[in-house]
């Protein structure tokens, strides 16, 4: 490996031993390393996977090990191209249908927030889930919530998040703590 090699900005992808890892758990991973292990999918990043353990572990640490073991490969990232007029017009029909679904109450209108704001609330989300629920329990939901770019994305998985909470013992007696310092982002 070259000595100019970036972890985090390089794309991973399983290797038939990490396939077989997920299934055998011969090498005796840690619980974070494997779940790392387990998100990557020759899509991500090394920095879109450390958002899955912001605060708890090091990114290039795990991925280290990942590609010691021979577990994960790194990728090139594909070029997308840009979408045609009518793909684009396509995603916005499923986005206005959406729109329903990300209406919060009591919430300024989406256009008024920033990207900061987007990025703030996509971490408290993300924080809070860890903390209170556990880091392996709602890794779909992290995802969703990772993924959501903008103002109404994360008032669509908003709806999830504030499910997930309410349907925790913690969570759910935190919720009008969270819910208020959240709206002040979402």
């Amino acid at each position: 490996m070259p000595e100019t090699f970036d972890l985090t900005t390089a794309v991973y992808a399983k290797t038939d031993i990490g396939q077989q890892e997920i299934q055998t758990r011969s090498l005796g991973l840690t619980p974070l390393v494997r779940r790392i292990l387990v998100l990557v999918d020759g899509k991500k990043s090394g920095s879109e996977l450390a958002a899955f353990v912001a605060g708890i572990g090091d990114i290039e640490e795990i991925l280290k090990q990942l590609l010691a073991h021979g577990c994960v490969e790194a990728q090139a990232r594909k070029a997308v191209a840009a979408p045609a007029p009518a793909a684009l017009a396509a995603q916005a029909a499923p986005a206005a249908q959406d729109a329903a679904s990300a209406d919060v109450p009591g919430l300024p209108p989406a256009e008024s927030r920033t990207a900061k704001d987007n990025e703030m609330a996509r971490n408290f989300m993300i924080n809070s889930v860890n903390s209170i629920i556990g880091q392996n329990t709602r890794i779909s939901l992290v995802n969703d919530i990772f993924h959501a770019q903008t103002t109404e994305q994360l008032r669509t998985v908003y709806h999830a998040w504030a499910t997930s909470m309410s349907g925790h013992g913690m969570g759910a007696k935190r919720l009008p703590e969270l819910r208020e310092k959240l709206f002040k982002v979402l």
